[in-house]
C-alpha cells in the first residue's frame, strides 16, 4: 500500500508539487497545477485576456496539431510530467469538459501572466491571479465532493501531486516590464528579489492552510525541505535545470539556445508568436519555441532534470526517487 503523503517541489523561479502514484493500480494520482503560462494548458482561452495561446502556430507539433492554449509549439511541462505519472493530463479549470469522472484527473489553474505579485500582469486585463486560482481550487473541491462524497475527496486531495509555477513574470513583466516602472521606482533589484521571495512565502503558507490540501504542512523557507506529518517540500533550481542545454545548446543537440523558433525582431525576440511571425522550419533545433516559452523537446529536458536530477539541481531527492519511495508500503 503507498504512503498517503503529499509532496510539494518548490521551484526557484516556479514552484511545482506533484502527486505520486497509486501503485495498486499503477494509475497516477490527483494532479493539480497552478502558475503561469509555463504550465497553463488553455484556462485564458476562456477569458478576455491579451495574454493567449490559442491561434497558429501555438500547438504546430501537438498531437492535434491545432492550438490549445499551451504557451508552446507542443507539451508543456505539466503534460510531460503526466506522461512520466502513466496519466492524463489534467484539464484547465475552466474547460466546460472538466467535469465527471474527470474531476478525478485534478485539474490545471494556471493562467499566463500572473505573477507572485498582484500587480504582475495587469496589461494582460484579466488573468486568474493566485489568489483566486486558489479560491478555483477550493470550487474544485467542492465539486469533487459532490461526486465522490467527503472521504474521498479528502484522500484524493490530500494525495496529490501539485505543480506551480510563480515568478518570472514579477520580473519580465512587472519590475523590468518598462523603464523606471513602479516596483523599479520602489526597489533596487538587490531588495525586490527578497521582497518576491517573501510574498511567495505567504502564498505557500496559505496553500498548506487550504482544507484537505497540504494541510500537515508547515512552510518555513523556499529552496529546502520540510517534512511535518508526512507532506514534503522539496526545492528545484530551474535555472540550474537548464544552464547546460542554454550555455552549450549543441551538445545537447540544439542549434541555439539565443533564437527563439518563432518570433519577430532581433533573434525572434519581440512579442509573442503570430502568424505572421518568421517560424524556424526544425522546433527541435530551438531551446525556445517564442521569446519566453521553452520549446516540448527543451520541456522535456527540464522535466527529465525533475525526475532524475543531482542534488544540486532538486534537493534533497528528485521524483524519480520520490515515487519509488512512495511505493513502499508502510511500516
Amino acid at each position: 500500500m503507498a504512503s498517503s503523503s503529499s509532496w510539494l517541489v518548490v521551484v526557484s523561479g516556479a514552484v511545482v508539487c506533484m502527486a505520486a502514484l497509486v501503485p495498486a493500480s499503477h494509475a497516477a494520482r490527483a494532479f493539480f497545477v497552478f502558475g503561469d503560462s509555463l504550465v497553463d494548458n488553455g484556462n485564458n482561452n476562456y477569458l478576455i485576456t491579451t495574454a493567449r495561446a490559442d491561434a497558429p502556430p501555438y500547438g504546430i507539433d501537438f498531437p492535434t496539431h491545432q492550438a490549445t492554449g499551451r504557451f508552446s509549439n507542443g507539451l508543456n511541462i505539466p503534460d510531460i510530467i503526466s506522461e512520466h505519472l502513466g496519466a492524463e493530463p489534467a484539464l484547465p479549470y475552466l474547460s466546460p469538459q472538466l467535469r465527471g469522472e474527470k474531476l478525478l484527473v485534478g485539474a490545471n489553474f494556471a493562467s499566463a501572466g500572473v505573477g507572485i505579485l498582484n500587480d504582475t500582469g495587469v496589461q494582460f486585463v484579466n488573468i486568474i491571479r493566485i489568489g483566486d486560482q486558489l479560491q478555483y481550487f477550493r470550487e474544485y473541491q467542492r465539486k469533487l465532493r459532490a461526486l465522490v462524497g467527503e472521504e474521498q475527496a479528502k484522500r484524493l486531495v490530500n494525495g496529490a501531486l501539485v505543480l506551480i509555477t510563480l515568478g518570472g513574470n514579477d520580473f519580465v513583466n512587472n519590475y523590468y516590464l518598462v523603464p523606471m516602472s513602479v516596483r523599479s521606482r520602489q526597489f533596487a533589484i538587490q531588495d525586490y528579489v527578497p521582497f518576491i521571495i517573501s510574498e511567495y512565502k505567504k502564498i505557500l503558507a496559505f496553500m498548506a492552510e487550504l482544507p484537505a490540501a497540504c494541510h500537515r504542512t508547515t512552510v518555513k523557507s523556499i529552496g529546502r525541505c520540510h517534512e511535518v506529518g508526512g507532506d514534503v517540500f522539496v526545492g528545484i533550481n530551474t535555472k540550474r535545470a537548464h544552464d547546460d542545454f542554454i550555455e552549450d545548446p549543441q551538445a545537447h543537440g540544439f542549434a541555439t539556445s539565443t533564437e527563439a523558433c518563432c518570433g519577430q525582431g532581433r533573434f525572434n525576440g519581440m512579442g509573442l508568436c503570430t502568424v505572421v511571425s518568421n517560424l524556424c522550419a526544425d522546433r527541435d533545433a530551438y531551446v525556445f519555441w517564442d521569446a519566453f516559452h521553452p520549446t516540448e523537446r527543451a520541456n522535456r529536458l527540464i522535466v527529465q532534470q525533475f525526475m532524475d536530477g543531482s542534488p544540486d539541481v532538486i534537493t534533497p531527492m528528485n521524483l524519480s526517487t520520490i515515487l519509488k519511495l512512495d511505493q513502499q508500503p508502510l511500516n
